[in-house]
């Protein structure tokens, strides 16, 4: 593995991120990195997805460029642009192309959520030419030896109209996530709040009974984010009613009749 270059080292991970291992993933992973494979995580909301990414690099020891995706992004936003400044007009890179450079992972967070011809930008990364171009500078930008693009999105959550292209799947390895048991879980929310086993194993029973009334009422369960939340304020002494009100209930939805179950749910573990 090369050094890190002076300008890489802002975006290393400095402290080693809480992530509980629930399966493969990491020997998947790592194995997928050793060839810079690029990498598509799938799966629910708050699942854990970011973290794994943020925790896989910690441990890989490599920089981390973590770019939040959404339906306003563009190509210039990923690759970079001409800029306007008093000594006239100079190149700014993008995120893509700053990770590109100094051999960073890049994670394009929710990738869904971006324009289609915004993702046909990755594609000549993602294959055997490891390259960027540049059109509007006209430069190619070769990826670092350690460049990795890594890619996430809810296939659950999202319509026909904004899945992945076939062109761009096949141009990932994938790995499926999901909610954790609930042992695993409630011990995720106790390491990450402070709060008793017992409280944690109550609010992910809370969230159990809320994922199964998706599609049923809500589009989303309660996330394992959302526990997190909840734990956390209780742990700063919030009563469990409240916090679970404000972190588990009222995000989740405006209808009142689902709120009424909800908060139903949450009088039964903490009435």
């Amino acid at each position: 593995m090369s050094d890190i270059p002076v300008d890489a080292e802002q975006y290393i991970v400095g402290k080693e991120p809480f992530y509980r291992t629930v399966g493969h993933e990491v020997v998947l992973y790592e194995a997928a990195y050793s060839v810079r494979m690029p990498v598509m995580l799938k799966g629910p909301t708050g699942c854990g997805k970011s973290r794994f990414v943020e925790y896989m690099a910690w441990r890989l020891g490599r920089p981390l460029i973590t770019v939040a995706c959404n339906e306003d992004m563009t190509a210039s936003d990923l690759v970079g642009r001409f800029l306007l400044d008093r000594e006239g007009t100079r190149w700014q890179d993008g995120p893509l192309t700053v990770a590109a450079r100094i051999g960073a992972i890049c994670y394009l967070d929710e990738v869904v959520e971006a324009r289609q011809d915004t993702t046909v930008v990755i594609h000549p990364l993602t294959d055997h030419r490891r390259q960027l171009p540049l059109d509007k500078k006209g430069e190619v930008v070769n990826a670092h030896p350690d460049f990795q693009l890594v890619i996430s999105y809810n296939p659950g959550y999202q319509s026909l109209m904004k899945d992945l292209k076939q062109s761009t799947k096949q141009r990932f390895a994938a790995l499926d996530f999901d909610y954790p048991g609930a042992e695993i879980e409630a011990d995720i929310v106790a390491q990450e709040t402070g709060v008793e086993p017992k409280t944690a194993r109550k609010l992910v029973q809370i969230a159990h009974r809320a994922r199964n009334l998706k599609g049923h009422g809500l589009d989303e369960g309660i996330s394992t984010r959302l526990l997190v939340y909840a734990g956390q304020l209780i742990h700063k002494g919030v009563t469990p009613l409240a916090a679970c009100s404000m972190t588990l209930v009222r995000p989740l939805t405006d209808d009142p009749d689902m709120r009424d179950t909800l908060d139903a749910a949450v009088n039964t573990f903490f009435g």
